[in-house]
């Protein structure tokens, strides 16, 4: 075994209890939708930073996150790993702009319906306009929503191109958008692609992450950038030059695309 990865055992005590872990959650999703709005943001809140200590993936966050009493915020983040979606419910409960593929993960689709995630038929542009206005809805009803514009899933190596048609809703209801930048790292500090999410089903990736002694994910919230005066295009350019600068990586704009069955654009 190599000396940098975990025991069997160890493996094995771990996916027993993220399996309890997931099981719990579909517990807590049937009453779900009838409690308030805070205590939703508690419970999932608690589930995810849960499940993150589950896999010893150790969190930093620097700047400020949006106030509790923020109306209208949209997060905006590079995606390298389902795991983006944990650990921001670990920082900010907000719903999710998930494509349509997700439906076909197992158990992990119920909690994602229970939690108000908002899908996407990405093979169907027309879709976008239904999209739009679901966010509108949920940005007016008072739910933070969480979009990854890149679409799909890099290596962590560059950011790709960033998408905006999902931040028409943004300019039509004036939200506050909240660029993320977020980044792994290994025990030596050094970039660790045991996490990222390409060209793997979640089942391999798991296995991945599962081996792993420790992962330090660091995030980082960014200056809010308002609506007032913008339109999507430039909105969209702003959050992903800001990320880019952060996390000091190229911007590719031609990348071909290929669909992960994770949030996105």
């Amino acid at each position: 075994m190599n000396s940098t990865q975990t025991s069997k055992i160890i493996q094995i005590i771990r996916l027993s209890r993220l399996l309890l872990h997931i099981f719990s959650g579909l517990l807590q999703s049937i009453p779900y939708p009838y409690f308030s709005r805070p205590r939703q943001k508690y419970m999932v809140q608690k589930w995810a930073r849960n499940l993150l200590e589950i896999l010893n993936i150790r969190l930093s966050c620097s700047g400020s996150l949006p106030p509790e009493d923020e109306q209208r915020v949209i997060l905006i983040a590079n995606h390298i790993s389902w795991l983006d979606i944990v650990i921001i419910l670990a920082l900010y409960p907000v719903r999710f702009v998930a494509k349509t593929e997700i439906l076909s993960w197992p158990l992990l689709n119920i909690l994602c319906r229970r939690a108000g995630t908002i899908f996407i038929e990405r093979e169907k542009r027309n879709d976008t306009m239904r999209v739009n206005q679901h966010i509108g809805e949920a940005l007016v009803a008072g739910d933070g929503v969480a979009i990854f514009p890149e679409g799909r899933t890099s290596d962590g190596t560059v950011l790709l191109h960033f998408h905006a048609s999902l931040l028409q809703a943004a300019v039509t209801v004036q939200a506050i958008l909240y660029p993320m930048a977020i980044r792994y790292r290994d025990m030596a500090g050094a970039r660790t692609a045991s996490v990222t999410y390409v060209d793997l089903t979640i089942v391999e990736s798991l296995r991945l992450i599962l081996k792993q002694p420790t992962i330090k994910a660091e995030v980082y919230f960014l200056d809010p950038i308002s609506c007032n005066g913008k339109n999507r295009r430039e909105l969209t350019r702003l959050s992903e030059h800001a990320i880019a600068e952060t996390l000091q990586l190229p911007i590719v704009h031609k990348a071909p695309e290929k669909l992960s069955g994770l949030p996105g654009e």
